[in-house]
């Protein structure tokens, strides 16, 4: 026995080098490359901020083309679908600088108008590509009415008129861009308009005149989201 054991072990000694010259050689795998997890913006959420800018009344308005400082704050919800499309809606409230210019009328006459308010409540869509969001704008708008004055030489002038004073439409558009978790900061065109008034009685060469209500601003704004805003890690 103590033979056998010894040629068995003898001649396993023998092959095991023959064995390991048959055993291929391991092959090298180089490790996958790192790939950094896509980034998702995400604009489905509430939100709340402020703006500043300017107004200039149309044309056909009492201002004219003369500018006025404004300043607000606004608030708004958005619901980002079909990947790249963002609905919303927003409120916004914005504070104008006094101007007591006004414009000169026939016969005379001097009609100033002073607002200093002005409100809007508007739908909005847009298109967003990374952090980026590009949007129209539209809906119901408001300000303070049309606190007209006339005067002649200088004497206050008694007269009636019709017209909307409050109540009208706007509609714009902007660029809006998420700089960091839940913060975006905006710049936007916005038109209001609030029909126009005409004179139906005053001082001789004032009735049947009339001028438009309208004002043209541009505003930047800065935005803080609640929630969902800011950048998401996609998850694989």
């Amino acid at each position: 026995m103590r033979k056998l054991l010894l040629g068995t072990a003898a001649i396993l000694a023998l092959a095991a080098p023959a064995a390991a010259a048959d055993i291929p050689a391991r092959t090298y795998t180089k490790a996958p490359v790192y790939t950094a997890p896509a980034v998702v913006y995400n604009w489905t959420g509430f939100y709340i901020g402020g703006h500043v800018g300017g107004a200039f009344g149309g044309d056909n308005s009492i201002q004219g083309s003369d500018g006025r400082f404004l300043g607000g704050v606004q608030g708004g919800v958005d619901y980002q679908f079909a990947t790249n499309w963002v609905v919303g809606a927003e409120a916004q409230y914005s504070w104008l600088s006094n101007n007591n210019g006004g414009a000169l009328f026939p016969g005379g006459n001097v009609v100033t108008s002073n607002n200093d308010q002005l409100g809007s409540v508007t739908g909005r869509l847009g298109y967003t590509w990374g952090p980026a969001l590009l949007y129209g704008k539209g809906g119901y708008a408001w300000k303070d009415g049309n606190n007209i004055s006339v005067t002649n030489g200088g004497v206050p002038q008694a007269f009636t008129a019709t017209g909307n004073h409050r109540d009208g439409y706007t509609v714009g558009g902007g660029l809006e861009y998420m700089f960091a978790p839940n913060w975006s900061a905006k710049v936007e065109y916005q038109y209001y308009n609030f029909g126009s008034t005409t004179f139906t009685a005053g001082p001789a060469g004032l009735p049947g005149t009339s001028f438009r209500d309208d004002e043209h601003t541009v505003k930047a704004g800065l935005n803080y989201r609640f929630g969902w805003g800011g950048p998401v890690v996609a998850k694989y």
